[in-house]
Order: C-alpha cells, then sequence, then structure tokens
C-alpha cells in the first residue's frame, strides 16, 4: 500500500511541475508588456480574439498556443498581450477601451489576428513598429510557429 501511495504522489508531483513549465504569462495591460518587452529584447505578440464566441480563436489556442511547442517558442521569443473581445461577460471599461484603441490602430477587422510588433515610448508617445501579422493556421503548432518565425527573422535589428 505504501509504495502505490509513493507511486501517485510521485506521479502527481511531476504532473504539476509540468503543469508550472506548461503555464505561460497571457498579458492584458499594454504599458506592462510594453515595459517586459523593452526589457527582455522580445517584440510583443497581440492575440486578438473573441474568448467566448469566436471559433477560430479557440480553434487556434487548443491547436497551438495550449502546446508544449509553442510554450517554449513563446518563453524564448515574445511577450504574450491578449486583446479580448467577449460578447458574454464585461471587461472591466479601460481594458475594453485600450483594446479597442489597440484594434483600430491596427486595423483588424477579424478574429484571430496576431500581430507581432515592437513598441518604443517617445515623450509620452507611443510609436509600434509592426512586424508582421498571422491567424489561424492549419498544421498544429510546427506550422504556425514557422510562419511566425519568418515574420520575426524578417525584422532582426542588424
Amino acid at each position: 500500500m505504501k509504495k502505490i501511495l509513493i507511486v501517485l504522489l510521485l506521479t502527481f508531483g511531476s504532473l504539476a511541475v509540468s503543469a508550472q513549465d506548461s503555464e505561460l504569462t497571457w498579458h492584458t495591460n499594454i504599458d506592462k508588456a510594453m515595459a517586459i518587452s523593452n526589457k527582455e529584447k522580445k517584440p510583443l505578440m497581440l492575440f486578438f480574439t473573441g474568448s467566448d464566441w469566436c471559433g477560430w480563436c479557440i480553434r487556434l489556442q487548443k491547436e497551438v498556443f495550449f502546446k508544449k511547442e509553442f510554450v517554449k517558442w513563446a518563453k524564448d521569443n515574445v511577450v504574450l498581450v491578449e486583446l479580448d473581445f467577449p460578447r458574454n461577460k464585461q471587461l472591466e471599461p479601460s481594458l475594453q477601451q485600450q483594446n479597442y484603441s489597440l484594434q483600430n490602430a491596427f486595423r483588424v477587422q477579424g478574429y484571430p489576428t496576431v500581430w507581432f510588433v515592437n513598441s518604443e515610448t517617445k515623450e509620452g508617445k507611443t510609436n509600434f513598429t509592426q512586424l508582421g501579422s498571422t491567424g489561424y493556421v492549419a498544421g498544429g503548432p510546427e506550422a504556425w510557429i514557422s510562419g511566425a518565425n519568418q515574420i520575426l527573422a524578417n525584422n532582426k535589428k542588424g
């Protein structure tokens, strides 16, 4: 009985560790995300989504963003920002205003849309340098990451 208990504890313990490894931080505050992006010298990945109604957004998350390959890639390459436009839940007004402002700035007309950008703040004004955009890509994390890597590689600062 003790052996079974030990095996169960070890199994659940390793699951907890692997769950922690697979967790990503999706920022919702663009200012905080920009500060991290500039500090870590990584571009922002802006994910425009309708989290509770957009089927393609949900599919992109399930097929790509929740996979370990994407988690590893994202931790190494980008600062994640989720800009949500839900229908069944209310965002706080400042977050809603921020998301709509960014949606207009990037001319987002459909979901999911993912923009890769660098940001810079000068004299109180934020400027975004658009590196490229994508959306849902069939083929799982490998296909999506390949496209994202192309966008990032085309914009490496030399």
